[in-house]
This record gives C-alpha cells, sequence and structure tokens, in this order.
C-alpha cells in the first residue's frame, strides 16, 4: 500500500513557542512604556509603536495557524512579523535619540545584563514590575534588547520554514501527490484482483499476457503522442 502523504500538516502550538513569548513581551511592555513615558494624545508614535509591536505578535501567531495548508503564507507572515520588529526597533532608537538617552552597546555591562535577563525570561510576567519602576533609558534599552533577540529567532524560524516548504511543497502539490497514491492503490487493488481471480496457471499466465500487451500498446501510443517514436 503506497504511503499517502498528508495534506493538512500539524500546525498552532504558537503560544508556547519561546519567540511568540518573546513578542508578546514587546508588545505588552511597549503598551506600558508608552503610557508611562508618551503623551496620551497628539503623538502618533504611539499608535506606530503599538501597532508594531502588536502586528509582530499577530504574524507569528497567524502564521502558525496557518502553516497546515499553506507554508508560503507561514513565509510570508513571519516575514511581516521581522518587518514590523524592525520598524519597531527604529521607534525606540529614535525616542532615545530625542531625549539625550544612551543606546546601550553590545559591550555595554548593562547591556550584557538584559541580554542575560531576556534569555532567562520569556513570560511577561517576569518583565512587568520593571515596567513600574525603571527609567526610560533603562526600559527602552530593555526593549531593544528583547527586540533584537526575537527578530534573531526570527531569522532562524524563516530559515526552518523555508526548508519545511522544500521538503513538503504547497497545499496543491500535497493535494495532487495524495491523489495520485490513492489511484496507484486503487490500480494495484484491481490489478491483484484480476489476476488473483484467474481458475487455473494457465489462465493467471494469459490474464499477465493481456495486461502485458494492452501496457506496451499504451506506452506506444504516448510515445507517438509526444513526438517520441
Amino acid at each position: 500500500m503506497p504511503d499517502i502523504p498528508k495534506i493538512v500538516l500539524p500546525h498552532g502550538g504558537y503560544r508556547n513557542l519561546i519567540v511568540y513569548k518573546k513578542s508578546d513581551v514587546i508588545y505588552q511592555g511597549t503598551v506600558m512604556f508608552c503610557r508611562r513615558f508618551l503623551p496620551a494624545r497628539g503623538d502618533r508614535t504611539v499608535d506606530q509603536m503599538v501597532q508594531a509591536a502588536r502586528s509582530c505578535k499577530q504574524n507569528i501567531a497567524e502564521g502558525s495557524a496557518a502553516s497546515g495548508t499553506s507554508k508560503e503564507t507561514e513565509i510570508r507572515l513571519t516575514n511581516v512579523a521581522r518587518a514590523t520588529l524592525d520598524e519597531l526597533i527604529e521607534d525606540y532608537c529614535d525616542w532615545l535619540k530625542a531625549h539625550n538617552s544612551v543606546i546601550w552597546t553590545a559591550t555595554d555591562e548593562k547591556s550584557r545584563a538584559a541580554r542575560g535577563f531576556a534569555v532567562r525570561n520569556a513570560d511577561w510576567e517576569n518583565w512587568k514590575p520593571l515596567f513600574t519602576t525603571r527609567p526610560h533609558e533603562t526600559l527602552a534599552n530593555l526593549m531593544l534588547t528583547v527586540c533584537h533577540q526575537t527578530r534573531y529567532l526570527l531569522d532562524k524560524m524563516i530559515e526552518r520554514q523555508e526548508e519545511d516548504f522544500k521538503k513538503f511543497g504547497g497545499v496543491r502539490e500535497r493535494m495532487h501527490a495524495a491523489r495520485t497514491a490513492i489511484r496507484a492503490e486503487d490500480w494495484d487493488k484491481g490489478l491483484y484482483s484480476r489476476l488473483d481471480g484467474a481458475k487455473t496457471a494457465t489462465e493467471l499466465d494469459a490474464r499477465a499476457a493481456e495486461m502485458r500487451s494492452a501496457i506496451t500498446r499504451t506506452i506506444a501510443s504516448i510515445k507517438r503522442r509526444k513526438g517520441w517514436a
């Protein structure tokens, strides 16, 4: 019996992904940052930052949900998540510059401590207390740190999704492969039934010879039609 490929692949489960949890930290943290340090009205930066943070999180979720039927959609949405994260990184950098604050370098002791904290803590509940007490420079740099880590994870995710697409193809390819396998299975069953129904060894040989002759004629016809004969 042929191995019939699945049409709808395993999908979902995004809430358990570290990259999704970090994107939730980015969204929740950005909302609280804007509430504390940006004006409630009259500043489009608030909407832009919150929307970028939300877009990153939502596109990861939507891409995961779509992956069962469309690897192309999954890859596209994951790329959108990464692009909006780049936009948010620029917003935080611009805000720090506009407020004469320091953007921590990779070798800065504070930056190393922030990276360690971000690696160890992927759940928002561990971050939330910081956003009620820490100053704007610290929080903006923490957000930059987790944004960079999430962008790295998204890059790795996109690489894996591309490999999955090469392996499994698109949904139309899987549907075609499944139908081809079913037809092959049906043909195998019919062939076996016809041969197995022979009453004697002579009749079995005769039926086999008839099938071989029919296959030979079919092959010759295909060759003529395609100009190969």
